[in-house]
């Protein structure tokens, strides 16, 4: 029977931890562990336990199985060790960690590991432990100091375009995406993986079989964007993470340090981003308070500035490839023949041109999606900013490729949001259905796409229609007119005459 327990969340986690344990075999003659957990034949785990072993490491629903079978008896057990506790919590596990400990001695050492210090972790140890002592490595909720934090704020809906900008910026990327919950994590790999990135999803909802698919590839860097949520990324040992890239903030400011701390290891230097909005940025100051580190704020990168480094990557790349002399050189003779017209200049126009002209048609008349702060500058400090801000404006102003801009005089002041525009246009604009492109809602305004052979009609279809008692007006978007400013005079006016 079993002198030592160990319990973890994952399978991985399981593996690991009797990895490690076997290791010491070597300074331990006889000494047996055994990993037990879900997913993996349990008559195999009987046969092994029946020859006898000294420390179990199991996940806690498996351990309830053998011990509901009568085949682990845990009288004889001196040490159980609960790792990343909080996670087990998390997962659930409360009741199935009172079982299992019920069928301990009371007499015995217990150890429990935690990268978090939640409340309920606190009361899981005064509830089965004697006396308990805290023991922080390190200082809590410090983050890792070779990491840099970095925040993106754009709008909600621009989430994923800033995330596959922040990709394409940086060629060598090898990073975790956080999400916060299976759904969203599933939806942005696929989503990814859609749109030609090495990308993969790590989630409770996997198979254990395409999670340990899933972990190989990310390993040996066949999926170079892992896109997880915290509970599926526990037990995930990778040293040489370029970024952490948190896709929203966690609720818990613990859970941002662990995140961030995976990158920044072995002496390397290491980027956590926050992609935000708006809304975020007062989670953002107390994970900064909390911290004690500041997050730079970073412009969403621009098309032209990825396309450069992504060239100038490649030029690296070819500067530093191997060549193979001696099995290359036989076919140089008739490819030389066959490139003989071009120069040298237009040789690598087309290499470049092979490489990047799926890059350079979808930035091609890409928006900057950059959230734009509408309070007035009170400083008086920022006249480049200003700059920056009316050309923006006018970017706003601009519909997308094939697509006709539509202004109308209700926004978010108005309790005027896309749904109420959909609505509005699905019941006042007659004949086909109109399909809506980019939304831009504005305090007092609003600003959409529709097909251009749609807008007219639109445009017809809106004027004079009314929203809550307010009769609208609508037009076709003229890209040099401040709509922000003359939205502010009606505003003002409607006051006075109040």
């Amino acid at each position: 029977m079993p002198q030592a327990l160990v319990l973890a969340p994952t399978r991985e986690l399981c593996l690991q931890i009797a990895g490690d344990l076997a290791d010491m075999s070597k300074y331990t003659p006889g000494l047996e562990v055994l990993p037990v957990y879900g997913g993996s034949s349990i008559e195999s785990q009987i046969r092994a336990l029946r020859r006898g072993v000294q420390i179990i490491v199991a996940t806690p629903g498996r351990l309830i199985d053998l011990i509901n079978r009568g085949v682990v008896h845990l009288d004889d057990v001196h040490t159980v060790v609960l790792d990343e506790a909080d996670e087990m919590l998390n997962m659930g596990f409360v009741d199935s960690i009172n079982d299992i400990l019920s069928h301990v001695p009371e007499q015995r050492e217990m150890l429990l590991f935690s990268a978090t210090m939640p409340a309920e972790v606190a009361k899981i140890s005064k509830q089965f432990m004697k006396d308990p002592v805290e023991v922080v490595i390190g200082t809590r909720n410090e983050g890792a100091e070779n990491v840099r934090h970095i925040y993106y704020m754009v709008n909600a809906r621009d989430k994923y375009l800033a995330l596959k900008r922040i990709a394409d910026d940086n060629p060598n990327i090898y990073a975790i995406i956080f999400c916060r919950t299976r759904r969203d994590t599933q939806e942005i790999a696929d989503n990814l993986i859609r749109d030609g990135y090495n990308a993969d999803a790590l989630h409770g909802d996997l198979s254990q079989q395409q999670r340990d698919i899933t972990m190989r590839k990310f390993r040996d860097r066949v999926i170079t964007l892992l896109v997880a949520t915290d509970v599926a990324a526990r037990g995930l040992d990778v040293d040489d993470l370029t970024h952490v890239i948190n896709y929203g903030l966690p609720d818990d400011t613990a859970v941002y340090t662990h995140r961030s701390g995976r990158t920044g290891r072995a002496g390397k230097t290491g980027i956590s981003i926050a992609i935000i909005h708006s809304r975020e940025k007062g989670r953002l100051r107390e994970i900064e308070r909390i911290i004690g580190k500041k997050f730079e704020r970073r412009e969403v990168p621009t098309p032209t500035h990825i396309i450069e480094k992504q060239l100038y990557n490649l030029a690296d790349r070819i500067e530093k490839v191997q060549v193979n002399e001696a099995e290359i050189d036989r076919y140089m003779p008739g490819v030389s023949k066959k490139l003989s017209w071009l120069t040298g200049e237009d040789l690598l126009k087309r290499i470049l041109s092979l490489e990047f002209n799926r890059l350079l048609d979808y930035y091609k008349d890409a928006p900057n999606i950059d959230f734009i702060d509408e309070k007035p500058d009170r400083k008086g400090k920022n006249a480049e900013r200003k700059e920056r801000r009316t050309e923006k404006d006018k970017d706003r102003r601009t519909a997308e490729k094939g697509m006709e801009r539509i202004y109308v005089n209700a926004g978010k002041n108005d309790g005027f949001y896309a749904g109420n525009l959909i609505d509005l246009l699905n019941h006042i604009v007659p004949g086909k259905r109109v399909d809506v492109g980019r939304i831009d809602l504005m305090p007092g305004y609003s600003l959409f796409d529709v097909r251009k052979a749609d807008a007219h009609r639109v445009v017809g279809a809106l004027k004079g229609s009314d929203f809550v008692g307010k009769r609208l007006y609508s037009e076709i978007a003229d890209p040099d007119k401040d709509y922000a400013a003359s939205s502010g005079r009606k505003s003002r006016k409607s006051k006075k005459m109040s």
